[in-house]
């Protein structure tokens, strides 16, 4: 790390251009997949990828490559440069940020780090072993990785911290339909339970009973923490971000500090939380911090890089993503409030109902409604006078997510850690009425 800010330092020096940032994001990772009970695939990788963005005027470039030298980076700079000049001027862009030291979260885990393949090929075949017993074949993945971010500028920000996490997600099934899915995720790969993992999934799977298909209509669900994760991963790309904010693009637009959910939802951006332990500052070298997104039900604000917040006339939260991304900022750490019951309170509270334990895939209807569609996928069950009584044909849903955020009556006390595309969201299960169904899978 220190040899990368070396760099950097003699790079910046020597840049021409007004305004001069650069990162570097050093990534390892290992990879075990398996399918049939077998482990098919183990990888590692290790690469660097670093940008540079220039600034003259209100021009910018960026440019990107992976080679780490003195000569490599120096490259960088010029090219950046060049494309800068090439580029017309940003009248909204004012400039990069300086910023002060992050205090580094306790996200690395040398256990993690170092966990080996033969580790990974035991904790497999623990959950193979386990499967077995219910005559369940096993396919998933079990990932461990290494993440090293260094952001330097020529206003003064120097950054650099290091995180490590570990996730594992398995699929159970048979030759019938008994299919069931688990998942687990931390920082610190010693917190990973592999026998609780397996016996979640082949709890799953082994429901008795034939399955049912059910009509399509509305219907009381409970969500597990990952199905949750699904809607509220959404929820975050769709609205939680300063850029649909300022272009209006977001259903949080005009309505802060109006009810949009049910007063028992509290959601926030809280990278420090000591669950979460997210990288301590964005790809600016802004420190993260805690943003409350909705508080009992109320809106109460977004999340920002330096270039949105600047426009919405408020500081960033340090939510900035790689300097070519074209997303703007959104949540990378979200915490919902849990809630007083267990998940056995909820189901036993639920006359006629649908357990959901994650969708299969979600894809957007109307964005501004927060309307999905998508299907239930490895774990869908009938809840009878508070008894969950036989699996159901997976079903496809036609949903508002805000609706669903507005119908939930109960929350339980239990909360998962769940990773999806890059974000990380600490959940509970939720019992949601009204909730619209409409066909089979």
């Amino acid at each position: 790390m220190s040899r990368i800010i070396d760099i950097f330092e003699q790079s910046l020096k020597k840049s021409t251009a007004d305004q001069t940032e650069l990162v570097c994001e050093k990534e390892e990772f290992y990879l075990t997949r398996f399918a049939e009970s077998r482990i098919h695939q183990n990888i590692g990788r290790a690469d660097h990828t670093l940008w540079c963005r220039a600034v003259i005027g209100k021009k910018i470039g960026v440019a990107k490559t992976n080679i780490l030298s003195q000569e490599s980076i120096n490259e960088l700079v010029k090219t950046a440069i060049e494309i800068c000049s090439q580029q017309v001027e940003n009248p909204r862009f004012t400039s990069l940020v300086s910023s002060p030291k992050a205090q580094q979260t306790e996200g690395f885990y040398k256990s993690t780090a170092e966990y080996s393949p033969l580790n990974r090929a035991k904790a497999v075949k623990t959950i193979v072993d386990i499967a077995g017993q219910d005559k369940l074949a096993t396919s998933g993945m079990f990932q461990t990785s290494t993440t090293e971010l260094v952001v330097a500028n020529s206003l003064g920000t120097r950054q650099q911290g290091k995180v490590t996490e570990a996730k594992i997600s398995i699929t159970l099934s048979d030759n019938s339909d008994r299919s069931g899915f688990a998942q687990a995720y931390s920082r610190d790969i010693k917190d990973i339970d592999f026998r609780d993992v397996a016996n979640r999934g082949v709890q799953k799977a082994s429901r008795p009973n034939k399955q049912v298909e059910l009509q399509p209509g509305t219907y009381t669900v409970i969500l597990e923490p990952e199905a949750v994760a699904d809607f509220l991963l959404f929820l975050g790309f769709l609205g939680f971000g300063g850029r649909g904010m300022f272009n209006h693009r977001s259903f949080m637009a005009d309505k802060i500090g109006s009810a949009i959910m049910s007063e028992n939802v509290t959601i926030a951006e809280d990278p420090i939380n000591p669950v979460i332990q997210y990288m301590s500052f964005d790809y600016e070298g802004v420190p993260r911090s805690k943003v409350v997104i909705v508080e009992k039900g109320i809106a109460k604000g977004v999340v920002y890089d330096s270039y949105y917040a600047h426009l919405n006339n408020v500081q960033s939260t340090g939510n900035a993503l790689q300097p070519d991304n074209s997303y703007g900022p959104y949540p990378k750490a979200m915490v919902m409030d849990a809630g007083d019951k267990s998940l056995d309170e909820m189901i036993a509270s639920t006359g006629r109902g649908i357990l959901i334990t994650h969708f299969w895939y979600l894809n957007f209807i109307n964005p501004m409604l927060t309307t999905v569609t998508g299907t239930t996928r490895d774990g869908t069950f009938l809840i009878e006078n508070g008894k969950i009584t036989a699996p159901v044909t997976d079903m496809r849903i036609s949903q508002s997510m805000l609706e669903a955020f507005n119908n939930v009556e109960a929350l339980s006390k239990q909360r998962r850690l769940v990773p999806k595309f890059g974000v990380l969201m600490y959940v509970p299960a939720m019992k949601i009425d009204n909730f619209n169904f409409v066909s089979l899978a």
